[in-house]
Parts: C-alpha cells; sequence; structure tokens
C-alpha cells in the first residue's frame, strides 16, 4: 500500500490509527473482489478472510470501548491469552462455485485445519508426517458432501505457553490466569492462590467467568487423559506416532 494511500484513511474513522487501518483493510478487500470480478475468476475463487488471533490491546483498547466498540465482544480476554477473546475470530468464506451464499457452520474449526483442506481441494493427499493436527474443513463448504468434518476438539496456547483443550461445550485450561497480558497475569498469580486447572462450561458461560473444574471431577478426568493422549502420540489425527518439537508441560 503506498503512502499516499494510507494517509487517505488517517483520521478516517475519528478514533485511533487502529480504527483507521481496519477501514482500510475493508476497503482493500472490497477492491480486491472486485477486481477479481473484472477478471471474470470471482466464481472459482476462494477467498478467505480471517484473522490469526484475538484483538490486541495495544491497538487502544481504551479509545475503542470509549466508542462503544468491544473488540473481543462477550469473549475474556485479548490476543496473547487463553482466553476465548485471544483465539475466536472472524472466518468467513467465498467461492461461489461451491459455498451458498449466507450458508453457517457452527463447528469449531481451527486454521491449522488450512493444510489438509487446501491438500483436499487440489488432490493432494498428505503424507502420515503432513498436517499431524489438520483436518479438512471441504466436506463444510459443500452444500452436498460425500465427506465429514472429522474435528471433535481443539487444542490452544497463550503467549506464555499455557494450553488448553475445548471438547463440545468444555474448555479446559492447564493452568492458573490468562498466560497472557490480561488479568490476572503470571505477575497477580504471585498475590493470589487460584486452582492450576480452570473448567469453563461455554454453552453456559461464554464469558468465562465461572471455573466449576471442582463441580466436574470426571470432565476434568476426560479431558486429561485426551490431552495427555494427543502428547504422547504426538498429533491430534489419526496415524503413526510422531514426536513432538519439545517438552510440554501441562502445568506450571
Amino acid at each position: 500500500m503506498s503512502s499516499s494511500k494510507k494517509s487517505h484513511f488517517l483520521g478516517k474513522s475519528g478514533i485511533n490509527e487502529y480504527a483507521d487501518f481496519v477501514m482500510m483493510t475493508d476497503s482493500i478487500v472490497g477492491r480486491v473482489m472486485a477486481e477479481l470480478k473484472k477478471q471474470g475468476i470471482e466464481k472459482n475463487t476462494l477467498i478467505i478472510f480471517t484473522s490469526d488471533n484475538g484483538f490486541a490491546p495495544a491497538a487502544g483498547l481504551k479509545e475503542l470501548e470509549n466508542f462503544g466498540h468491544h473488540p473481543s465482544y462477550q469473549y475474556r480476554g485479548t490476543k496473547y491469552d487463553i482466553f476465548e477473546g485471544g483465539h475466536r475470530v472472524p472466518f468467513i468464506m467465498k467461492w461461489p462455485a461451491v459455498i451458498t451464499g449466507r450458508s453457517i457452520r457452527n463447528q469449531t474449526i481451527s486454521l491449522a485445519d488450512f493444510m489438509a483442506t487446501c491438500a483436499e481441494i487440489v488432490g493432494t493427499p498428505l503424507q502420515d508426517n503432513e498436517g499431524e493436527d489438520s483436518y479438512s474443513m471441504y466436506p463444510l463448504m459443500k452444500e452436498v458432501s460425500q465427506g465429514e468434518y472429522k474435528r471433535k476438539d481443539i487444542i490452544h496456547h497463550s503467549g506464555e505457553g499455557i494450553f488448553s483443550i475445548r471438547k463440545g461445550r468444555w474448555k479446559m485450561v492447564f493452568g492458573a490466569g490468562s498466560g497472557g497480558w490480561s488479568y490476572p497475569t503470571t505477575k497477580d498469580l504471585i498475590k493470589q492462590n487460584l486452582p492450576q486447572i480452570q473448567l469453563y462450561d461455554l454453552d453456559r458461560d461464554i464469558s468465562e467467568t465461572h471455573n466449576v473444574v471442582d463441580l466436574y471431577p470426571l470432565v476434568v478426568k476426560e479431558l486429561t487423559a485426551l490431552m495427555g493422549k494427543y502428547i504422547d502420540e504426538g498429533r491430534t489425527t489419526s496415524g503413526s506416532l510422531q514426536a513432538n518439537d519439545v517438552p510440554v508441560q501441562l502445568t506450571k
């Protein structure tokens, strides 16, 4: 983007440069889509709009909130945290030749699924040691699918290395605090005696305000065993055992 184009958006939002940047991004996406249509390739081009993490507070959270904009919406935390605000992101796909417009899917997906998805689209099978945590989303794109999206759970980790696993309504965090920038941080934990395991029922508590770890010991046992299995096997998909790049510690 040229400096002249950048300056066109400076101050346009009336909030701050981050909001200006969002407006610029929206404009660029529109220009790309317009060009695809102009070139006659819009219908058979896959466009994906998403983000690799949640909102970064350095972009001016207080300023945005003063204007009634809450980037993390109802979700707790921000980028770098283990909480949902650090990991839930918009995910929009457009591919008119395959995807029905305005259709919605409710499955939990991961950006790690890009590898298996692209491999299936182009008809190139992954080797056993490739994309060990990647599931193809291609079945979710098609109105009538011969296959099945096979992801049943999902693993996250925070900027400081705290892991979590989500399966269905349950999300279990293997550590205390946010594991990142939001309260309670690592420094905050020095003054508090918080449980080293967090369990949230996302169906009832999407904002992760109530740690119910003491109420559901069987869920804790199940998810701990599942995480241990994935660590031992070095993968979450089916296949031969793989080695982890570094040792994994679930709690600190």
